[in-house]
């Protein structure tokens, strides 16, 4: 065995040794077996219930072995026999119950009694003997102590009603056995009525005031219970005999509404202490589950408490409660003790483990020294050997890297290469198919093929294009926010032709109208077409193709399904069918491998995956899923034509995405900037603009300025007496900054000299206003002014075009937008011309140039070069010998497809048809 094998052995034993050690301290004290009480109780006096469950708990206090289960029944008998099976089933250790009526709990008590379960009844007994222990009071001797009570109230001579609880619960029945049993000692006291309370006050408040009505010479009323009793007292109120009528109740609780609180008051003449047995009921249980000496029957004395004891009685009660309490809290505080003595004790466990672990570990270092280092000796031999090979493996992999790298280095070039002449060959086969109308059919049909293969050619070039800057991890996700339902149906409409043609149904079920999310037009553009370009190529014709799209609330993502009834993929295919170049078991004639390849990679580029179903000879699904979030991975690009469904990386730049937006002030997404010193104006400023505008606010100049600069607001409303820097000092700053030359400037000031006003527009102010100014007059002002600017960028968007491409720069605004048309023209051929760079030539961030662009002209900085391109290139496609090819690239388009996607988007014609009409002219 290894020294690694030794060690691990000692370890296992020791812990053992010291776990065993552990649980022997832990179990070596004696521990009481936890005992299960269920306890059952549909006793309808509340405050009678509460005083016995206190004492049950002060009692359970004491014995923190016993689980105590308490259900209430709420004076439902047909729920409490539901309770006490529940309980039986259990199998609790003793069953303890507190019935409304003595009946029918009596089978369900002798079942659990038959079972080898303790029953112990509570205050009401069954009508069986079957049980182990009863606890509760005599109710026959609290009638007969009731009963004498009453007589020597009454000198022996009177007339009395009884208040009675439940007919058939035997303290009813006992009590009122009692009670006439002593009254047949005294033959002039007469029980002339009786009344049944049911224990409640509702039942005394019921039918009482009938029966005194009835018997208008009752002297005393003896209730079951002091809450009947208290009903009785309202009773007699009400009817106006307090005086003549004295009343004995039952229970004699402590507390507001109470026995003795009501013996206290004079509302009762005497209440009979009725013990609630609580605690009495837990010591029993206790003695049973102990296997101790017990009563069978333990019955609680009962006493008369009137006038005469009362004091003492509450005093008592009190006292007992404010014991109860100093008990609860010692026992807390005993239980805190026990807590932390159990978590010293598993401290000094521990440490003594750790002290052993280490002795036995020092005892082992020395001789693990020796077998260490022969060890060591070993694994660096093997190390040394492994190193080697580690090597070896490098540059044999440093090797495969750099030739993989040559050839695709060299692929690349090589495709990049082949565009030029594929172009200079499309060409001329797109101007002689357009205008030649002199061409033989068998002419036209081989330059048709011509394009067709060129076209081909130029797309397979592409993919190799894209493939490889997916290897590489060149290409990025430029993403808009649209309606992806949208963009599928018009990628759609390119190949209604082909279905018709070949009588193939070709039908779009979206589940919904509108589905938005971010997503790159120019990557899904490229998976959906190779998709159902796959998609009609193995459909046969009369076939069918079928492309849906839903949501998926779970994951948070959509499905775009495109689904065909054609030959299918064969099983020994499914595996690799993704895979780069791999043309499968059967290849199509005109297949590259390319096309699946590349719509996986790119679908995974965007976060998404494809994945695909297909059983041979029945067609096959490829599904593809986009998340609804926009990751973090997606860089924003400008919306420049949201109806397209191809946006080209050329023409992307990272500016934010914002919608255009409507100039109405009513509309709150308008801007305007409060520059006030006085907290007061500032505040009723903001109250007055706020409904119209979207307001924020400054307290001097110097932040006036920079939030000016910051969020280049639609309007500005400024005083001239500023803390630092100056009102006019501001507006001079704002209008000489070409960021914020265009914003129109309200000023505000108390000085009303024609000097002062004169020296407020001359610094560059829209407006002067002196104080108080009517507020309505301001708002309207600030409206005339933004239609104003409205006006002047529909001016600057007319005449920014490159036919007057130099605006002499009479002023700020005019001067930024001759800067900014020189710089587009002078790199108008670049495709790659993007917002970075317009911005590094005017030595401004993205955002700036973006929000100035906006301010002016209503439109993004892609939209304004995107303009100037189409303006140039309907130019050149006017010049003799030019081509819808060459005046794509000359004017920095990606693809002359795509340029004619946009110039018919524009212009309403398509570029070819374009130079025709005007060619014809």
């Amino acid at each position: 065995m290894s020294f690694v094998g030794i060690k691990t052995v000692w370890l296992h034993v020791l812990a053992l040794s010291l776990l065993s050690f552990w649980l022997g301290g832990c179990t070596s004290e004696a521990k009481e077996p936890v005992y299960r009480i269920g306890f059952s109780q549909c006793t309808t006096n509340d405050a009678w219930r509460r005083a016995m469950l206190a004492g049950m708990e002060k009692e359970l206090s004491f014995h923190p072995n016993v689980q105590f289960q308490m259900l209430d029944a709420n004076n439902d008998s047909d729920l409490q026999r539901r309770q006490v099976r529940e309980l039986i089933r259990q199998k609790v250790d003793l069953l303890l119950i507190s019935p409304n009526q003595s009946g029918p709990l009596t089978a369900l008590a002798e079942a659990a009694y038959n079972q080898g379960i303790p029953v112990v009844i509570l205050d009401r007994r069954t009508t069986s003997r079957l049980y182990t222990a009863y606890v509760g009071g005599n109710n026959q001797e609290v009638g007969r102590t009731a009963g004498r009570y009453a007589a020597q109230l009454l000198n022996g001579r009177g007339q009395v009603l009884e208040i009675t609880g439940t007919p058939g619960s035997s303290p009813a029945t006992d009590r009122d056995r009692g009670f006439r049993q002593a009254l047949q000692e005294y033959p002039q006291v007469r029980l002339a009525a009786q009344v049944e309370g049911n224990w409640q006050p509702a039942s005394v408040f019921r039918r009482l005031p009938a029966v005194l009505r009835a018997n208008p010479d009752i002297n005393l009323i003896f209730a079951h219970n002091d809450p009947m009793a208290r009903a009785a007292h309202q009773v007699l109120r009400q009817l106006g005999r307090v005086e003549q009528v004295r009343i004995i109740g039952v229970d004699g609780l402590s507390g507001p509404g109470n026995g003795l609180q009501l013996v206290e008051d004079g509302v009762l003449q005497a209440t009979l202490l009725y013990p609630t047995g609580g605690e009495e009921a837990i010591r029993t249980a206790l003695r049973i589950l102990r296997h101790e000496p017990y009563l069978k029957d333990n019955v609680l004395s009962t006493m008369i408490i009137d006038s005469s004891n009362v004091g003492t009685m509450r005093l008592q009660t009190e006292a007992l409660t404010a014991q109860r309490q100093d008990l609860q809290v010692q026992q807390r505080r005993l239980r805190e003790q026990m807590r932390r003595y159990a978590s010293q004790k598993v401290a000094v466990y521990l440490l003594l483990a750790s002290l052993a672990v280490a002795t036995l570990l020092g005892a082992l270092a020395w001789r693990s020294s020796r077998i260490n280092r022969r060890i060591r000796e070993v694994l660096e031999e093997q190390n040394a050997k492994i190193s080697a090979q580690r090597n070896q493996i490098a540059e044999l992999a440093e090797d495969a890297r750099r030739s993989s790298e040559a050839k695709l280095r060299f692929f690349t070039n090589f495709s990049h290469e082949l565009r030029t002449p594929l172009t200079l060959i499309l060409g001329p086969v797109e101007d002689l198919l357009s205008n030649s109308s002199e061409l033989a059919a068998a002419q036209r049909q081989d330059l048709q093929l011509v394009r067709r293969n060129t076209q081909r050619l130029l797309q397979l070039v592409n993919q190799l294009l894209d493939f490889r800057k997916i290897d590489v991890g060149k290409m990025a996700v430029r993403a808009t926010q649209g309606n992806l339902v949208a963009f599928v149906r018009e990628l759609m409409d390119v190949f209604e032709k082909t279905a018709l043609r070949r009588n193939i149904t070709f039908r779009f079920l979206p589940a919904e109208p509108v589905i938005t999310l971010w997503f790159d037009g120019d990557i899904l553009d490229k998976v959906f077409s190779n998709l159902l370009s796959n998609a009609f190529k193995y459909t046969p014709d009369g076939g069918q193709v079928v492309v849906s799209m839903q949501r998926n609330p779970a994951a948070n993502t959509v499905r775009i399904s495109v689904e065909d009834n054609g030959r299918g993929i064969a099983e020994v295919d499914q595996p690799h069918i993704l895979g780069w170049f791999y043309q499968g078991s059967q290849p199509s004639a005109n297949g590259s491998g390319l096309g699946l390849a590349l719509a996986d990679g790119l679908t995974r580029l965007h976060e998404g995956t494809l994945s695909f179903r297909s059983q041979p000879g029945h067609g096959s699904t490829f599904e593809v899923t986009l998340p609804l979030e926009k990751p973090a991975t997606f860089l924003d690009a400008e919306q420049a034509l949201p109806h397209l469904p191809l946006v080209p990386d050329d023409l992307l730049d990272t500016e934010p995405a914002l919608a255009v937006e409507d100039t109405s002030v009513t509309r709150t997404a308008t801007t305007a900037l409060v520059v006030e010193d006085n907290e007061e104006v500032r505040a009723f400023l903001v109250q007055k603009l706020q409904p119209h505008f979207q307001v924020s606010t400054a307290a001097d100049g110097a932040t006036g300025l920079r939030l000016a600069h910051e969020t280049i607001p639609d309007v500005i409303v400024c005083d001239v007496n500023l803390p630092e820097l100056s009102g006019l000092a501001v507006v001079t700053a704002l209008k000489g900054d070409w960021r914020t030359s265009h914003i129109p400037l309200v000023l505000l000031t108390a000085q009303n000299a024609p000097e002062q006003q004169i020296e407020g527009v001359q610094a560059g102010a829209d407006l002067y206003l002196t104080k108080p100014f009517n507020p309505t007059f301001l708002v309207e002002s600030l409206r005339t002014l933004l239609r104003n600017r409205d006006q002047q960028r529909e001016h600057f968007r007319r005449e920014l075009s490159v036919d007057t491409a130099t605006v002499a720069p009479q002023r700020v605004d005019q001067k930024f937008l001759a800067d900014l048309t020189a710089i587009i023209e002078a790199n108008l051929d670049r495709p790659g011309l993007s917002v970075d760079d317009i911005a590094r030539s005017l030595g401004v961030s993205q955002m700036q140039l973006y929000r100035k662009v906006k301010a002016l002209l209503g439109t993004g900085v892609t939209d304004c070069i995107q303009n100037l391109r189409l303006t140039k290139a309907r130019q050149l496609l006017l010049q003799e010998g030019s081509t819808v090819a060459q005046v794509a690239y000359q004017t920095g388009f990606s693809s002359p497809s795509y340029f004619a996607t946009l110039f018919k988007t524009k212009y309403q014609v398509s570029p070819s048809e374009f130079k025709a009409l005007h060619t014809a002219m």
